[in-house]
């Protein structure tokens, strides 16, 4: 999975498009209730979306069917997501958006391998989230569209890790050092989740969280930041 973070680390979705709010400002922090609410309306659509392209398969599944698993409308769900196959975004973005959310508030004056070997928080989410990642990675093979939406996430996230990098470093976040390592840890980051979900015999919180900190861990040695 995305939720706002209020930290500037969510990856955004295709198709929506930023609103100002009206009346006050709001304080920072945790992002207001109705974007709780769409947030949670998103990730309940992404665990029908995945459950029922686990029975059927994509080809055979409709928006119509996933809006009727999910209880909304089909003009509701078209509304959240531009295609089906979009539908399973917020599973596969959250991963991400945590371990940005993560390395964006670790220390300046300590390096992002002492983060990760002992500062990375237990996993949170319930194991149904932790299930329905795994088998959402694990169809990524034979359903182009959704590993097309995998790829997407992680093109996206590249400029969300370029910026923390380049922040750490005192570097242009245009600057080609910046981005190359920015590259490097995304691709660890999308190795280490496929490992997890194609060899892994537990499909909980704790072993994903683990995978991520060994790629991290990879990703980040040698690396100055």
């Amino acid at each position: 999975m995305p939720s706002s973070s209020g930290t500037g680390t969510t990856l955004k979705q295709p198709g929506t498009r930023a609103v100002a709010a009206a009346g006050p400002a709001r304080p920072t922090g945790r992002p207001p209730l109705t974007e709780r609410r769409k947030a949670a309306t998103r990730l309940e659509i992404a665990h029908e979306a995945v459950r029922l392209f686990g029975e059927r398969g994509v080809a055979a599944t409709s928006g119509e069917d996933i809006a009727r698993a999910a209880g909304i409308s089909p003009r509701t769900l078209w509304r959240y997501f531009p295609s089906k196959e979009e539908c399973v975004r917020p599973l596969l973005a959250a991963g991400l958006e945590t371990v940005a959310r993560r390395l964006r508030d670790w220390p300046a004056d300590r390096s992002f391998c002492d983060g990760i070997q002992w500062d990375l928080p237990p996993a949170a989410d319930p194991p149904e989230a932790a299930s329905a990642l795994r088998a959402l990675i694990r169809l990524l093979p034979g359903e182009p569209g959704l590993r097309a939406v995998w790829l997407q996430v992680h093109h996206d996230a590249e400029p969300v890790f370029t910026e923390i990098i380049a922040a750490r470093t005192g570097a242009d976040p245009t600057d080609l050092l910046p981005r190359i390592k920015a590259v490097m840890l995304n691709g660890a980051l999308r190795v280490a989740a496929e490992e997890w979900a194609q060899r892994s015999a537990e499909a909980d919180g704790a072993a994903a969280a683990e995978a991520l900190r060994q790629a991290l861990l990879k990703a980040t040695e040698g690396l100055a930041i």
